[in-house]
């Protein structure tokens, strides 16, 4: 049996499950629940797979969280790709394909042409990804603070909470920029897809 993890799931689940990882694992060691002989008894195979299945389950388990706090982190200014795209390409304002959401956009790309729309998922995976491996920062940037009162180089502690608290909430502008991004690329290659509009039309006189 293989087991095969995409691009959009490694992006999106297994590289963000892997900081959770890091983080479940800097606890066990604090607490004494993980040693290095522990550790060391298990085979390195062995390990390797274990670490990519509880990043991925992680990954997916905690996508939820990624989802909260893009909601709660406060926006500089609102920005909306079909408004955007408009902006920059001021031909396309009466295009109907413009009124419609860009993941069913997506789709229609995806079955005109999967190479082509594979840049778009390249680009909505690594804004979830980012946006992804901001709690598991921000739960580090919590452990740094409580490091700094119980720990023996409450400096560097807070140092470390700092830098992570900065990341973690840059993390999540960077996710959405890349989320916007996918969103003009999408309506920049529906642009130029052949009949989309007639189609859409079509579809709703039915």
């Amino acid at each position: 049996m293989n087991f095969v993890i995409g691009v959009f799931d490694l992006f999106a689940y297994t590289i963000p499950g892997a900081l959770y990882v890091a983080f479940f694992g800097y606890l066990g060691v604090k607490l004494h629940l993980l040693t290095a002989a522990s550790i060391g008894g298990v085979p390195t195979l062995v390990a390797v797979v274990v670490i990519v299945v509880l990043s991925f389950l992680l990954g997916y388990l905690a996508y939820p969280l990624g989802d909260a706090l893009e909601r709660i982190v406060p926006r500089r200014r609102e920005r909306n790709a079909a408004e955007e795209f408009v902006r920059r390409m001021p031909a396309a304002e009466d295009r109907p394909f413009l009124k419609e959401n860009t993941h069913l956009l997506l789709c229609a790309l995806q079955l005109h042409d999967k190479e082509v729309a594979s840049d778009v998922t390249r680009l909505r995976a690594s804004g979830l990804m980012v946006r992804n491996c901001a709690p598991p920062l921000l739960f580090g940037a919590i452990a740094a603070i409580v490091e700094i009162f119980v720990g023996k180089h409450p400096f560097i502690a807070a140092g470390l909470a700092v830098l992570l608290l900065l990341a973690a909430l840059t993390l999540v502008s960077q996710g959405r920029k890349l989320g916007l991004w996918a969103g003009m690329k999408t309506l920049e290659l529906c642009f130029w897809l052949p009949e989309i509009d007639e189609k859409l039309a079509t579809d709703k006189a039915a």
